[in-house]
């Protein structure tokens, strides 16, 4: 079925076409045909927020495609990015586990397709399939570990260069290599992109025409290109 955002929304897991190991939905078939009957599948448009930080669990959301950014913001307004969440992830899990609010705001990057599944439909999905309570363990094991990344990056990085500079060494992992360098691209703006940092959007422009001038790396529109990798890697070096 297509929808007016110009995505494809696939309604039945079992034939969907997006699933890949690793997903939520990579599971057998008799929990699969459990988790039909419970979830909601549809589309979202650019910007439309899923859930807010302190919001009571109303459930799960799972990633099928597109993008969402996961961040926090302070009593004064101060916004930071945690991570941005790809295709197959399970977007509040911890909450829903746990009873919690959550701890979290989740915002569409761009069109996506969600299937959502509410929390007593999710917890007794949990209780009776040990497919599904292991797949939810290892999303959370993974998030701790993305947590541990974050924290590592922000707190052992000694300038905003640094920061920056592991940002885009980690985006070039899945980037595509030319004769120019790396080409990434990016679907963030100078403010998104400082918000994942912890810095401000000035900074983060000033920083990016310090690369440029220095041959490291060129943002062109949404087209990063890091021209000389080793040099990036040698400002993260501690």
């Amino acid at each position: 079925m297509s929808t007016p955002y110009g995505i494809q929304i696939s309604e039945n897991c079992l034939l969907c076409k997006l699933r890949q190991n690793g997903f939520f939905c990579d599971m057998p078939k008799s929990a699969l045909e459990e988790m039909e009957k419970v979830k909601y599948a549809s589309a979202y448009p650019q910007a439309a927020v899923l859930f807010v930080e302190g919001q009571a669990p109303r459930g799960v959301y799972l990633i099928c495609s597109g993008r969402v950014k996961l961040s926090t913001t302070s009593r004064d307004g101060k916004t930071l990015i945690l991570r941005i969440a790809e295709a197959g992830e399970v977007l509040g899990l911890h909450a829903t586990v746990s009873g919690k609010p959550y701890e979290l705001t989740a915002e569409a990057l761009q069109p996506c397709q969600l299937d959502f599944i509410r929390r007593e439909d999710f917890l007794r999905l949990l209780q009776h399939h040990a497919d599904a309570c292991l797949n939810a363990a290892q999303h959370l094991s993974r998030n701790c570990q993305s947590a541990y990344e974050m924290i590592r990056s922000l707190g052992l990085s000694h300038s905003v260069s640094e920061k920056l500079a592991r940002l885009l060494l980690q985006w070039a992992t899945d980037g595509d290599t030319t004769s120019e360098g790396i080409r990434i691209k990016v679907s963030l703006t100078h403010e998104e992109i400082a918000q994942l940092i912890g810095t401000s959007r000035e900074t983060v422009t000033r920083v990016l025409s310090e690369f440029r001038q220095k041959k490291l790396a060129q943002l062109r529109g949404s087209t990063l290109l890091i021209l000389n990798k080793p040099a990036m890697e040698k400002l993260i070096e501690t």
